[in-house]
């Protein structure tokens, strides 16, 4: 099976999260926390920062390490390292995703999240 290995940023502003929908491809529709492939021999850390600003026009801080979950989807295996993060500089600008918004964790299950995302959300609900 083929394996995927990304980052998330888990854009956190107070007491809200930043979720995005996707705009694209097989998962369409649903909700991610925004990131994407590290690169060979990039950082996690530089990758996130790289990935946000090409899909969000900002750049971030990022901060503490959240997590990593693996997920099988059908046709690939994910390996997703999430950091909590926050906007530095620059407006948000969706570039690849369909939309955005702001959830509070009691908002967070408004939304129809990919199912690697959903250990993130249980690990934000318990305020780790």
């Amino acid at each position: 099976m083929k394996k995927i290995e990304v980052v998330a940023a888990i854009i956190h502003n107070g007491g809200e999260y930043f979720a995005t929908q996707r705009g694209y491809g097989e998962f369409e529709g649903m909700w991610e926390f925004p990131g994407g492939k590290i690169e060979p021999g990039e950082a996690p850390e530089s990758a996130l920062k790289r990935e946000i600003q090409e899909e969000l026009g900002i750049d971030i801080y990022v901060g503490k390490f959240l997590c990593t979950t693996d997920y099988d989807y059908p046709s690939f295996h994910l390996t997703m390292h999430c950091y909590l993060c926050s906007i530095e500089a620059g407006e948000i600008e969706l570039r690849e995703h369909k939309s955005a918004c702001w959830l509070t964790t009691g908002t967070l299950d408004s939304v129809e999240w990919l199912p690697a995302d959903k250990e993130v959300i249980d690990r934000i609900k318990k305020g780790e």
